[in-house]
């Protein structure tokens, strides 16, 4: 017999497959996204909107601008008759959404469908350039993916409202806000979105404050609630947009209430049931409250401890207005207005689309989106989930009616918690927190931020530099 030789085998026992740079990484994640975003975004503009759907925004909307149009009354609905969506706006709204009116009603509906969605596409990829992310790498798909599947984006669509033409103006505003102190790039396609370092006191371009104010403006003449974002140029005292973002609104009501026939009835019918609270398709606390049969007592505790939560949160953020002025804007704009979903009288989920700035900054240094918890309530004031239940059907119908206030209120005691944290921090290291600096900061040039000159870190930093970052601008503190 010949014995025979084996060659030992230089694999190892166990052989792993090679890690993916991270480079290769987003680009194999790029490729995968734009399908599903693709495939998402062609159901919910084609497909979606032309199924039956339980309610129709869009047909009151319409009637009620096509009378206008006509130079007939607006306002003839009876308020009270049925639960069916009401014609809500005042007359500066009725004069700035009119051009509806002038079209079919089919033709009118589609183009308000492919706006909505034009302007939410146009938003996304502005936030995604305002994070520092090229809009050829994975954010933009990944955000259009998982933008166009919430329950605001689906029902906004389905509905046919003015939401998504309402979140661009957010996020215009958002942009030039920043572009008028020479804090982002107004040819932001070239330059880097947000210019976290740059001195509060650099040069902006002229015209960009008075456009912030209008998008601002034209928002809230449509939707008066977005009228706390005013808080922000306020206090910065950037004064070309605060001035622009009351005129604007002011002007389209006073020209709408001369060209509106039936102001009388708005003023007697409609203005006394916005005050109201209905007990139906109302996410606010006092909508909670009236649904379930809570005592007035408690509705105001709730309602209270929201809007503390708000002013800690908004209030505390401050410190990073000029240090981190994107985190700080889009914070502060989300904040304020989930705050105004709770305490009044009437809240909506999709209005949480107007939150989506502030889940952006989970890409920045410094985001209250790093906490855990607060991924608890962008999930349940955004998510397409039902949670009614066959086996328990009242808690079911509880959780299902529920989860955009409990959404809301983690979203802002999130917030709170997280920049409480922030500040004690700050105490620690013998930086002033006290309610006395910050006037003193407010008043002053603004230059003793939480972070001043220790955010040359780009937002479009790698997460994995995330880390890094902050132990260097603890160091350098």
């Amino acid at each position: 017999m010949t014995a025979s030789t084996t060659t030992p085998s230089t694999e190892p026992a166990t052989a792993h497959p090679a890690p993916v740079s991270g480079g290769k990484a987003c680009r194999i994640l790029t490729r995968a996204a734009w399908p599903l975003a693709i495939m998402t975004l062609i159901h919910r503009v084609v497909i979606s909107p032309r199924n039956d759907r339980p309610t129709d925004d869009f047909t009151t909307v319409w009637s009620a601008l096509n009378r206008f149009v006509n130079g007939t009354a607006v306002y003839v609905e009876d308020y009270h008759a049925s639960d069916d969506p009401h014609y809500l706006y005042s007359p500066g709204g009725t004069l700035l959404l009119s051009p509806i009116g002038m079209f079919s009603q089919s033709m009118g509906r589609n183009l308000l469908i492919l706006a909505d969605a034009a302007c939410i596409l146009l938003a996304l990829a502005l936030l995604t350039l305002l994070v520092g992310r090229r809009l050829t790498g994975p954010v933009l798909p990944v955000a259009v993916f998982l933008v166009f599947a919430t329950e605001s984006v689906t029902n906004t669509l389905l509905f046919s409202n003015i939401n998504g033409v309402l979140f661009l103006l957010e996020v215009v505003f958002l942009w030039l806000l920043l572009v008028d102190r020479g804090q982002a790039s107004w040819n932001i396609l070239r330059g880097r979105g947000d210019r976290a370092g740059t001195s509060p006191g650099a040069p902006g371009i002229p015209w960009a404050g008075i456009i912030a104010g209008v998008a601002l403006g034209l928002a809230i003449t449509v939707k008066p609630q977005f009228i706390v974002v005013l808080f922000l140029p306020l206090v910065r005292r950037q004064w070309s947009i605060l001035v622009s973002g009351i005129i604007v609104p002011v002007v389209f009501t006073g020209v709408g209430w001369l060209l509106v026939p039936d102001t009388d009835t708005y003023v007697d019918t409609l203005l006394p049931y916005l005050g109201e609270v209905r007990d139906y398709a109302n996410s606010a606390i006092a909508g909670v409250g009236a649904h379930y049969g809570w005592p007035g007592a408690l509705v105001l505790v709730c309602q209270a401890l929201a809007a503390l939560c708000v002013a800690v949160a908004v209030l505390g953020l401050l410190w990073w207005r000029n240090s981190d002025p994107f985190m700080w804007a889009a914070t502060s704009t989300a904040v304020l207005l989930a705050g105004v979903f709770l305490v009044s009288s009437l809240g909506q989920m999709y209005y949480s689309m107007l939150l989506v700035p502030m889940i952006f900054t989970v890409l920045c240094r410094r985001s209250v989106m790093h906490s855990a918890l607060i991924w608890f309530g962008v999930y349940c004031c955004l998510t397409w989930d039902s949670w009614k239940s066959d086996r328990w059907p009242k808690l079911g119908e509880i959780l299902h009616y529920s989860y955009g206030t409990v959404g809301w209120s983690i979203i802002v005691a999130a917030s709170a918690v997280t920049v409480t944290g922030w500040l004690v921090a700050r105490r620690k290291v013998g930086d002033p927190v006290g309610a006395g600096a910050l006037v003193r900061d407010l008043l002053g040039s603004g230059a003793t931020d939480g972070d001043a000159g220790n955010n040359s870190a780009s937002d479009g930093a790698t997460p994995g530099s995330d880390q890094t970052t902050d132990q260097t601008a603890r160091h350098r503190r």
